[in-house]
């Protein structure tokens, strides 16, 4: 076997496959919250299971209302610099680290998720709620999910990767 045969890319290190993914997740994301727009109260939880409801709300912020108070231009760009960065990460990652690339997609895909919401409705549009009688998580979305999901995958591929000096 050749060298080139052994640095064979994994599907997300290469161009195509990781933009298909992150429009089919970004198309899922906004058809979910589109439908959620349309058919769920406004603020009013509607149970799924003892835990879990379903509760439309909007977040000004970023991630779990942080940053509300800002300006939604601040907010705006912010963002497209996080997407630029882990675009470059992307870039500059070996392209066996497979979970690596799997984290920057979703992540990708997550934040161009919330940052469509934000221009078409000045806002992005929430709907899970972990909760308990006394407690209750922030409400969040499957774009949030995704860039969860991902910066996981990240930190996972950090953990499992052999050290070698060419990463």
């Amino acid at each position: 076997m050749t060298e080139q045969t052994l640095e064979r890319p994994t599907l997300f290190a290469r161009p195509l496959p990781i933009l298909v993914f992150i429009i089919i997740a970004v198309v899922l994301d906004q058809i979910v919250k589109i439908v959620v727009d349309h058919t769920l109260p406004l603020q009013e939880p509607v149970q799924l299971i003892p835990m879990l409801a379903l509760y439309r709300t909007y977040n000004l912020g970023v991630a779990f209302s942080m940053l509300s108070g800002m300006d939604g231009w601040f907010i705006v760009g912010m963002r497209l610099i996080i997407v630029a960065f882990v675009i470059w990460l992307w870039h500059r990652t070996g392209k066996q680290r497979t979970f690596a690339h799997l984290g920057y997609a979703l992540i990708i895909a997550g934040a161009l998720g919330n940052l469509i919401d934000r221009f078409l409705y000045g806002h992005v549009i929430d709907y899970i709620l972990f909760h308990t009688e006394t407690w209750s998580f922030a409400v969040f979305n499957l774009a949030d999910s995704f860039i969860t999901i991902g910066a996981g995958c990240v930190i996972l591929d950090e953990l499992i990767q052999p050290k070698n000096a060419d990463r």
